[in-house]
């Protein structure tokens, strides 16, 4: 009997390391789940902020840009022969483009452009019109580009000064405070 006694601990005690590994493995399963889970989630949370940064530097350039813009035509254009501020803006937009990650375009939203590479030339571009024109304040989607994150967002431009109709008749019909144009961001998410 006592040989009996000793084989069933044994069989117990094997049985019970067994259910102690399976146990462990199981808490190690679930701790990798839980560890993938929380990584997901931090980024996530990294991935909004990032987001929310690329924001903050679209609406940060676009305060400059849309400032200068006035500030140009306010200081600077005094009848139709000088150089126009929408014009420095395009040629100012272009060198930045060039230059670096952040590619910045003036649009028109009129249907009546000054200039005919001022218009919406893809989906996002035409969509985010169409939103502006509506009322929206604003039009963003996040890309993937070369494998790299970006945001594209289009902000409106309305007409705010009477000295815009010299060079755009058309402009004296807008009502206040519609879309004629946007500025069309593409900067980098980091």
């Amino acid at each position: 009997m006592n040989r009996s006694i000793l084989v069933s601990s044994w069989i117990l005690a094997a049985i019970a390391l067994a259910i102690i590994a399976s146990l462990n493995t199981s808490t190690i399963a679930i701790a990798q789940e839980v560890k993938s889970a929380e990584a997901k989630s931090t980024d996530a949370k990294s991935r909004k902020k990032a987001i929310q940064r690329s924001r903050e530097t679209v609406k940060m350039l676009d305060n400059i840009f849309k400032q200068t813009i006035v500030m140009v035509t306010d200081k600077y254009v005094h009848d139709e022969d000088d150089f126009a501020a929408g014009s420095a803006a395009v040629l100012l937009f272009k060198n930045i483009s060039e230059s670096g990650d952040n590619k910045v375009r003036l649009i028109d939203a009129t249907g009546d452009p000054y200039e005919s590479e001022n218009v919406a030339k893809d989906d996002f571009e035409k969509e985010g019109i169409k939103k502006l024109k509506s009322g929206a304040k604003g039009h963003e989607q996040v890309i993937t580009k070369d494998g790299k994150p970006y945001l594209r967002a289009l902000t409106p431009v309305p007409v705010v000064m009477q000295k815009c109709v010299m060079c755009h008749a058309h402009y004296a019909d807008a009502e206040e405070g519609e879309p004629i144009g946007a500025i069309s961001y593409t900067v980098p998410i980091k």
